[in-house]
């Protein structure tokens, strides 16, 4: 029965209790013809009310009815120990031979795109190598890897985040910063500001998160003047994100809007092909922003309203697969916030197809899943992923 469509199972366990289709119809308070289409599929139960009312007259649970268990989670903890020992690591054995730079820049970008893809377990069984890697060519090679490396901790603490790990994230950003300052490069800095505002917004540390973003991006501002290259700019744009989610989070409504309306300044000028490019800042990234902080702010209808929109337009697919589960999540949220559970259920829903590790690897979501599935009005596949995630 595992195998079987629900309709299927309901008919199943229906003619285990001896009823026939006009009596369960009865039970129900439904048609014959209602009990018809829901056991030959054409019509779903497609909220949680449906399911719970009918595995009730079934006499079973409902993940009986869906057949639904939970699975074995992602070795995301084993993941997490191994890069605290690598972080902890202080004197690393001499390599054999040289270090090769390019092997060392294709290694990453493979982790990166892990990220990217939200392939958390196997990004985090990457870094600990990675790191010993690129720390022990930096040893070997003095200067010539700073730029790898920063990345390296940048990426480490932006994994780290998603994991729930913001202490551990917090000390890889801030390792990575060291190196970026000594070099004296503004958009390296740039690059691991990034990261440690995200570490330090996930610990609540907003303030310090926005003089930290607002400080990158004007130096980058500085350097850029006369300068027509998209890359600073769109590095500065992202910064102003960080910079605007970090105000909206502590309701700062002047500043969160202020840093937006520069970065969609710059999403207008420059963002567009870096987005179709995956490097992820242009417009779809900036309105996104806005929706986030809009419903931080406490304007969810305006949030929602803006969400809409930009779901429904082309450059919404263009950011990688990442940022629109974890977008997905916070609209989710906003939802769950109005008491909308169908909504806040089948945007949860939305994220788990769009990047499954977003919604089944990440420690919070579980909190936002168990508080949607207790909803009569949550849609009913919301029952498969509580009783996957363990939260039904």
């Amino acid at each position: 029965m595992n195998e079987l469509p629900v309709g299927r199972r309901v008919a199943q366990w229906r003619v285990r209790r001896n009823m026939t289709q006009q009596q369960f119809a009865d039970r129900l308070g439904k048609s014959k013809s209602w009990v018809d289409k829901v056991e030959r599929g054409v019509r779903r139960l497609e909220r949680v009310s449906n399911l719970r009312e009918v595995a009730e007259t079934l006499r079973i649970d409902v993940e009986v009815l869906l057949a639904a268990r939970p699975v074995r989670p992602a070795p995301v903890a084993a993941g997490v120990d191994g890069v605290r020992t690598a972080l902890a690591r202080y004197h690393l054995p001499g390599a054999d031979r040289p270090p090769l730079v390019e092997e060392l820049a294709a290694r990453l970008e493979h982790a990166e795109q892990s990220y990217r893809h939200a392939r958390y377990p196997a990004l985090l069984a990457l870094l600990p190598g990675l790191l010993d890697a690129v720390r022990g060519a930096q040893i070997a090679l003095p200067g010539a890897t700073d730029a790898l490396l920063v990345r390296v901790y940048a990426l480490t603490a932006l994994a780290l985040v998603k994991v729930d790990q913001g202490e551990l994230a917090w000390l890889a950003a801030d390792r990575g910063m060291t190196v970026a300052l000594a070099t004296d490069d503004p958009q390296l800095a740039g690059v691991a500001t990034v990261a440690l505002c995200q570490a330090l917004r996930s610990r609540g540390r907003r303030r310090s998160a926005l003089e930290a973003a607002l400080v990158a991006a004007d130096r980058i501002g500085a350097l850029r003047a006369g300068d027509d290259s998209p890359v600073g700019s769109s590095l500065r744009g992202t910064l102003l994100i960080q910079a605007a989610l970090a105000a909206a989070g502590g309701k700062d409504q002047p500043r969160a809007r202020r840093a937006l309306d520069q970065a969609t300044e710059i999403a207008q000028e420059f963002g567009g092909d870096s987005n179709r490019a995956g490097g992820g800042f242009g417009r779809a990234l900036v309105e996104a922003a806005r929706v986030v902080a809009e419903a931080a702010l406490g304007d969810v209808s305006t949030a929602t309203v803006r969400h809409e929109r930009l779901v429904a337009g082309e450059e919404w697919r263009w950011l990688p697969p990442e940022h629109r589960a974890a977008y997905l999540l916070d609209v989710a949220r906003a939802y769950a916030l109005t008491g909308d559970m169908l909504r806040a259920g089948r945007t949860l829903l939305d994220a788990e197809r769009t990047a499954h590790s977003e919604v089944h690897d990440r420690p919070a979501v579980r909190k936002l899943v168990a508080v949607v599935w207790r909803s009569a009005d949550a849609p009913a596949g919301i029952v498969q992923l509580a009783t996957t995630l363990g939260v039904a």
